[in-house]
């Protein structure tokens, strides 16, 4: 009897249930086979005649070909911008300027569906997150800033407040159609016109996105969308006429963009890498922290610069977080990232999974424990397995450096102290969770982390009214909120 019970037990811990595919439908995207160049209100050939495949990481399948830009069709652009600032954006009124920000935003959303699948398509992310937190997002940045845009006397009290100029705006992969708004809207609503670059893997809801914008009549060169890739970002940053530069993106780039203009009048700001950590105290609501650890790391593949990819647990419930991590790994879903019932989607390229497969070899040759997920993997497609790195070192690159991948390090501490000085032991500075029942640890610790933005028992939680941005390596200035509107003036 005994025996029965163990293998019936055995049996149970191995069972995962079959789920019926349950796609979203395409049928009410539309998207053309090959995109030119948004400049001055209409689509242009890039001077080069050169295009890029778009490819869907899910299936490795091309979507559309896409217009690379070099430093004349980037000249355009910002003359473009230049001449709308000039004759028309900056002599608007902020009521009339709040007024297109409002449009947009309603548009957004009366296209959600499409925005969500395309985001999907092209990024890899799974159709949960692009419905869910993507498009909405994108969608109030817009009515959060069109609100402000005729109250810029109120957000800056008895300063004299005038708009930059012409913006260049350089977006990252991981959230295309967010980083967009996210630096669009405040830009347009202090009076600013831009020229913005999504990344050469995900420019297609930047292009949507300049669809609607054209619709919705926003007057010509104020928005100016040119593809293409670090050497179209670098003609964005290089050229004299722009006025302020907003990257969001690696490290490394974000130096290179701060030596650029260095000297110059240029204002920027740098969103850039994250290795952010996650602590578990004994008196934390286990079951609530293991699910925000999988939700801030393996539900949007580590593609998250303020990820928890690093996770601290106090000794005295290590071994249950683990086991409860493990199990939840082993049950989650990998798959279309247009499936509803994926958990895990593709990773963005071929080339990031590459590197995340560089940085699992790494932690092997030094002798951590490595645990991947048993779920199943699809055959095709841009995949890697959600992994857990046990008994890894502090000096250890795998915590030291970001790896943009469902990879999580965990180590164990015993005193609060301890954990701080570990949690601060990197380059990086953008985010932190703490998980705990205790209001007077949560507010010990918010003071002494080195993270931009620090979630108390949750995570990867976002709002346009909160500022976002981090310390150290992980860049300055402030998107979001009232911090992300004199990013893009000057004050006197």
């Amino acid at each position: 009897m005994a025996k029965n019970k163990q293998q019936k037990a055995k049996a149970s811990k191995k069972k995962t249930w079959d789920l019926s595919p349950a796609p979203e439908s395409t049928s009410h995207v539309q998207l053309k086979k090959k995109y030119e160049l948004y400049i001055d209100g209409k689509w242009v050939k890039p001077t080069s005649g050169k295009y890029f495949p778009s490819i869907n990481p899910g299936n490795e399948e091309k979507i559309a070909d896409v217009a690379h830009a070099d430093a004349k069709d980037v000249d355009k652009a910002v003359k473009a911008a230049r001449k709308a600032y000039d004759n028309v954006w900056s002599k608007m009124s902020g009521k009339e300027r709040g007024k297109y920000l409002f449009r947009i935003a309603r548009m957004i959303q009366e296209r959600a569906r499409e925005f969500a699948v395309i985001e999907s398509m092209d990024g890899g992310k799974p159709i949960r997150e692009s419905r869910d937190v993507d498009v909405p997002l994108a969608a109030n940045h817009f009515f959060y800033y069109a609100g402000w845009a005729d109250k810029l006397e109120f957000a800056f009290p008895n300063r004299k407040v005038e708009a930059l100029g012409v913006a260049g705006q350089i977006i990252p992969w991981n959230f295309p159609l967010l980083m967009a708004a996210w630096k669009i809207a405040p830009a347009l609503a202090t009076g600013n016109t831009i020229v913005i670059k999504p990344a050469e893997t995900t420019s297609l809801t930047a292009l949507k996105l300049a669809e609607l914008i054209h619709e919705a009549g926003v007057p010509p060169g104020v928005v100016n969308v040119v593809t293409g890739f670090g050497d179209t970002g670098a003609e964005i940053v290089n050229h004299p006429d722009v006025n302020k530069v907003a990257f969001t993106g690696s490290t490394n780039v974000g130096k290179l963009i701060q030596n650029a203009i260095a000297g110059t009048k240029k204002k920027s700001t740098l969103e850039l890498g994250g290795k952010s950590a996650n602590i578990i105290f004994e008196d934390a609501p286990i079951d609530q922290a293991v699910e925000g650890i999988v939700n801030g790391i393996f539900f949007n593949q580590g593609h998250v610069c303020c990820a928890g990819s690093r996770l601290f647990v106090q000794e005295g419930v290590a071994d249950q977080v683990i086991k409860k991590l493990k199990n939840r790994l082993d049950h989650l879903y990998i798959g279309d990232p247009l499936d509803k019932n994926t958990d895990v989607g593709a990773i963005n390229s071929k080339e990031q999974l590459d590197t995340i497969r560089k940085y699992i070899e790494i932690g092997k040759n030094e002798g951590n424990d490595i645990y991947e997920s048993s779920c199943n993997m699809p055959s095709k497609g841009y995949f890697c397995k959600p992994t857990l790195v046990l008994n890894v070192a502090q000096s250890s690159k795998l915590v030291q450096e970001e790896i943009f991948g469902p990879v999580l390090t965990v180590q164990t501490f015993r005193t609060v102290d301890e954990v701080i000085q570990k949690a601060n032991n990197t380059p990086y500075g953008l985010a932190a969770g703490v998980w705990t029942d205790k209001g007077s640890k949560i507010f010990n610790l918010t003071g002494k982390l080195r993270a931009g933005v620090i979630w108390a028992n949750t995570y990867n939680r976002f709002d346009p009214v909160s500022p976002f941005g981090g310390y150290k390596e992980s860049g300055f200035g402030r998107e979001g909120g009232l911090h992300g509107l004199e990013a893009y003036v000057k004050l006197a």
